[in-house]
C-alpha cells in the first residue's frame, strides 16, 4: 500500500481521492494505523479505588475491542482483555469493586492482573494452564487523567505523546456528563482530522469563532507524532494568562485535546466506515463560570459548521472524477501535511 507525499511542502501534493474511497485501504488504515496506535481508554474516575474494574470498548466501530481496566488492591493500574480465554465470552460487565474477576458464561476466575486462578471443569487437561490462558495485558498509558491502550503499539507511549505534556500545565477539572455529545456524519474520518489541523477556513466558516480569536495571530507547532494550534484571544475575550484562547492539540492518528480558559474538550474520531464517521466529544470542566464564552463558549455550532464542509467535501470531492489531489498552503497546511506523511508512512510500514 503506498502513497508518497513529498516531504517539501511546497512541492507536494495532498493524498489522492482513491485513499478515501477504496474499501482495500480503509482495511488497511485499520490493521496497519489504528490497530498500531494508542487509543482512548476512557478517563480514570472510576478505577481510583484500588480493587475497581471498568470495561472499555477501543475504538468503537472500527477496532471494536473489549477491555477493560482493572487497579489491583495495590493500587496498580492495568489495561487488559476482557475476553474469556476459555470460550470468548466478556469477563466483566459493569464498573465496580472486585477483588478478581468471574466470567459468567463457565465461571473460569481470573486475578486483577489477568493471571488465571481457577477453571471449573478442567481437570486432568493436559498442559494446562499455559501462558494462553491468563488474560493478555495491552499497553498502556496515563496523561492528563485520561487512559490510553494500544493492542499493538508502533511506538511509545512518551514518544507518541511527544512535548505534550511538557506545553500544557492543567488545572483541577472535573467530568460533565451533561456536556458530552456524539456526532456521526457522512464522510470519511481523515477528512475530518484535515479540517482540524489547518486554520485556513476559519474566517470563511466560522463566523463566531472568527469573532472571538485574532486569526492573523494564530500559530502552529509540530512535534514528531502531533502538533499543536494556538489562537490567540481578542480583547476582551476570556484567555489564558499569556493571551491565548486556546490551544488545539492533535495526536496521530484521531485524538484532539482542546483546552480553554474553562477546561478541555476531549474529541476522539471514530471511523464508522470509509465514508461515515463518529466524532466523540467529552468535557473536563474547571472554570463553570467561563463555560460559554470565547473561542470554547459555542462548540455545537463549530462542530456543524466543521461537518457541513467535510461532508461536501466526501459528496463532491472524493466521489469526483475530475479532482485527484490538491497542494498545500504552506504557511497554513503544515499540520495536514504532517498527517498525511504519517498515514503514508504506517501503510508503507510491513
Amino acid at each position: 500500500m503506498s502513497f508518497h507525499i513529498d516531504p517539501d511542502i511546497t512541492r507536494a501534493r495532498t493524498l489522492p481521492a482513491r485513499f478515501y474511497r477504496d474499501p482495500v485501504v480503509y482495511d488497511a488504515v485499520r490493521e496497519q494505523v489504528f490497530a498500531r496506535s494508542w487509543q482512548w481508554a476512557g478517563d480514570l474516575a472510576d478505577v481510583a479505588a484500588p480493587g475497581t474494574v471498568a470495561p472499555r470498548i477501543l475504538c468503537p466501530g472500527l477496532l471494536d475491542e473489549a477491555v477493560l481496566l482493572a487497579r489491583d488492591t495495590l493500587g496498580t493500574l492495568r489495561c487488559l482483555s476482557n475476553v474469556c480465554t476459555h470460550r470468548g465470552h466478556p469477563v466483566c460487565a459493569a464498573p465496580g469493586a472486585h477483588d478478581q474477576l468471574r466470567c459468567p458464561y463457565h465461571g473460569r476466575r481470573f486475578g486483577l492482573d489477568g493471571r488465571l486462578l481457577a477453571a471449573p471443569g478442567f481437570d486432568g487437561a493436559h498442559d494446562f494452564p499455559g501462558p494462553g490462558d491468563h488474560l493478555p495485558q495491552l499497553a498502556f498509558g496515563e496523561a492528563f487523567g485520561l487512559a490510553f491502550a494500544s493492542l499493538a503499539p508502533a511506538l511509545p507511549f512518551e514518544r507518541w505523546l511527544g512535548r505534550l505534556s511538557e506545553r500544557i500545565a492543567l488545572q483541577p477539572m472535573a467530568h460533565d456528563p451533561a456536556r458530552d455529545r456524539d456526532y456521526e456524519f457522512d464522510a470519511h474520518w481523515a477528512l475530518y482530522v484535515e479540517n482540524y489541523l489547518e486554520g485556513l477556513h476559519i474566517p470563511f466558516m466560522h463566523p463566531g469563532l472568527t469573532n472571538t480569536i485574532d486569526w492573523k495571530a494564530y500559530r502552529y507547532e509540530l512535534f514528531d507524532h502531533g502538533n499543536l494550534q494556538i489562537a490567540q484571544a481578542r480583547a476582551g475575550e476570556p484567555a489564558f494568562d499569556e493571551g491565548t484562547a486556546a490551544v488545539y492539540a492533535w495526536l496521530f492518528p484521531n485524538l484532539m485535546l482542546n483546552f480553554y480558559p474553562w477546561g478541555l474538550s476531549l474529541n476522539i474520531v471514530q471511523p464508522l466506515g470509509p465514508a461515515r464517521t463518529r466524532v466523540s466529544f467529552r468535557s473536563y470542566v474547571a472554570r463553570p463560570e467561563l463555560l460559554g464564552q470565547g473561542a470554547g463558549g459555542a462548540l455545537d455550532q463549530v462542530e456543524l459548521e466543521d461537518e457541513a464542509a467535510v461532508q461536501a467535501v466526501q459528496r463532491a470531492g472524493i466521489a469526483s472524477r475530475l479532482y485527484d489531489s490538491g497542494r498545500y498552503a504552506p504557511a497554513h497546511e503544515r499540520g495536514v501535511h504532517q498527517f498525511h506523511r504519517l498515514l503514508a508512512a504506517a501503510l508503507a510500514a510491513t
